[in-house]
């Protein structure tokens, strides 16, 4: 390990932003902050917004500045990106924003049942091997059903047709609600502030000539999600 992640990571556990629990306090248990985000983080009952995967927290960060009113958490397992973000937090004075590292295997030990509104997926790894670990798959949605309020909003920015074109299908073959979706965003026609924030890699992407794709649908309690035909989750 460098000296500069080593640097960062001694920095990170004095920032008041972000969570980092041992693996042993999640796995198979709920986390102790599980249902009190709001009320022992934020000190407020704003509606929470999580990012999955949030890399350099470009987008948690982005969102929390265009809603105040809204409380945002950026989940990631890689410390040295987190760090980015928080310490942006930090520095702006966002204090309706919150970094929390781990897996998203284990995402429902950190939230009860209708603490969530809405979850961003922004350039995702779409896992073209395994699609039981694509963080659209079943096994996530259901797993996002535990706690993303009935009809919550899932949103899905990707590079890749592949993972774009599998959300479409699952989301079909569950009779999902389907909200928007384009495989040029920037050519849609839409004009949207959120969908204009861009990460790093996003902006890599577009200068190569690559097209955004993007989609957003509900997520109801009531329903069990099954893999599209011809896909296995696991």
């Amino acid at each position: 390990m460098t000296k500069k992640k080593l640097q960062r990571f001694a920095e990170m556990e004095t920032f008041a932003n972000v969570i980092q629990p041992r693996f042993d306090e999640v796995f198979h248990t709920d986390f102790h902050l599980k249902g009190l985000w709001n009320r022992q983080c934020f000190r407020n009952e704003n509606p929470v917004v999580l990012e999955l995967g949030c890399g350099k927290g470009e987008y948690t960060t982005g969102l929390a500045r265009r809603y105040p009113g809204k409380n945002f958490i950026g989940v990631d397992i890689k410390g040295s990106r987190i760090w980015r973000g928080a310490r942006t937090a930090l520095t702006e004075h966002l204090m309706n924003v919150m970094f929390l590292r781990t897996r998203i295997e284990v995402i429902s030990s950190f939230f009860s049942k209708d603490e969530v509104d809405e979850i961003w997926l922004t350039f995702p790894d779409p896992q073209l091997k395994k699609e039981r670990k694509r963080l659209t798959s079943s096994r996530f949605l259901n797993s996002y059903r535990r706690f993303l309020k009935h009809n919550g909003i899932i949103h899905l920015k990707t590079d890749n047709p592949v993972l774009y074109r599998y959300t479409l299908d699952l989301i079909d073959r569950n009779n999902l609600k389907l909200r928007f979706h384009s495989d040029d965003l920037y050519h849609s026609g839409i004009v949207d502030d959120i969908l204009d924030i861009k990460t790093f890699y996003e902006q890599q992407f577009l200068d190569q000539g690559m097209n955004i794709h993007y989609l957003c649908f509900e997520l109801p309690h009531d329903k069990i999600i099954e893999e599209p035909p011809g896909e296995e989750a696991g």
